[in-house]
């Protein structure tokens, strides 16, 4: 059994429970930039890790995986605003310049602001989040932040220039208070919905499962390894608020010679337990409620549940089980939150 924590403990804790909020693919946008004459902006939120294609030019020279500036020769700096996927606190970073060996860039400077539109108007107080850290060659640089308020925006300054492949923002986000006074999704990851653990994640990007829009293609979700053994695949995953369930999806998009039987979620309420919890999480999820009877699935297909819920009252976590093995796109539990 895997739990989060576990994958990697070099990687702080921050980094692996937080969730991006930098992810283009959770919405994050790329909105302006002193310069981009090596590689665009918007490369730097991609999800996927950076790569490097050997023997690979454009017009403006080798091509890279991330955003590069070209060689400033006035002494300033270069600089770009990035909106965030959503509001919400920020708790570290990961600025990555996987690649860049003799490109980097050598420091980095984080300031943050909160605005409701696309690009913040040119008198935006601009708060410093993280100061002026050094950054090397193709590494990955994990910076916590102490920053207790929520965000919308961030400018990166890099120092004067160079290239930095990824940058990964990791923090919680802020639950919309007027929407979740309705029916919301409590284990999207823009609502706070976190995965903790899972028995496999060989193929696809696990952390799509609670990405927001329907998956587009098969490496868009959560996929097993043929299991050869007795048994079944699970994940836990920590709902952004606690609340009830009253509507389960279960999404097969672009799984259809490899989708699960039949799948089942199981509850429980652990609002008295802390945050990161392991191994004796998941062991005790074994023996948590059944929230969802185990159902049948089909290829490729949403399937919604309503009226095969068991009412539980609030929760604060989820084991999904898929029999025996196989790939989900989009896990969806809709609900209203509770205190």
């Amino acid at each position: 059994m895997t739990s989060i924590e576990s994958l990697n403990p070099d990687i702080p804790l921050f980094a692996r429970t937080g969730i991006n909020l930098a992810s283009a693919g959770l919405g994050a946008r790329a909105i302006w930039a002193t310069n981009q004459f090596f590689a665009p902006l918007d490369r730097m939120l991609h999800d996927h890790d950076p790569v490097f294609i050997e023997g690979k030019f454009d017009d403006h020279g080798k091509w890279m995986d991330g955003w590069e500036t070209q060689r400033r020769r006035d002494g300033g700096h270069d600089s770009a605003i990035i909106k965030l996927a959503g509001a919400g606190r920020i708790i570290g970073f990961d600025a990555d310049t996987t690649h860049f060996t003799g490109n980097y860039a050598p420091a980095v400077r984080i300031e943050a602001c909160s605005f409701r539109g696309d690009e913040p108007p040119e008198d935006t107080n601009w708060v410093t989040i993280l100061r002026h850290k050094p950054l090397g060659p193709s590494s990955h640089h994990y910076f916590p932040c102490d920053s207790y308020e929520s965000w919308t925006h961030l400018r990166v300054n890099i120092y004067p220039d160079g290239g930095i492949a990824r940058l990964r923002v990791y923090g919680v986000p802020e639950l919309d208070e007027a929407n979740s006074k309705g029916e919301i999704d409590l284990v999207a990851a823009l609502n706070g919905g976190r995965i903790l653990g899972f028995s496999d994640a060989h193929y696809g990007d696990y952390n799509r499962l609670l990405a927001p829009g329907r998956g587009v293609n098969m490496g868009d979700g959560w996929e097993t390894r043929r299991r050869r053994e007795p048994g079944y695949d699970w994940m836990i995953i920590a709902l952004g608020a606690r609340g009830e369930v009253e509507k389960a999806v279960i999404d097969t998009a672009h799984f259809k010679g490899n989708y699960p039987d039949t799948a089942s979620i199981q509850a429980a309420d652990l609002r008295n337990f802390g945050d990161g919890l392991t191994d004796a999480l998941i062991t005790d999820s074994m023996f948590w409620k059944e929230l969802l009877p185990q159902q049948k699935l089909g290829p490729d297909a949403e399937h919604a549940y309503r009226s095969e819920l068991i009412r539980l009252g609030p929760v604060t976590h989820v084991r999904f089980n898929i029999f025996p093995d196989g790939g989900v796109s989009r896990l969806r539990l809709f609900g209203t939150t509770a205190p």
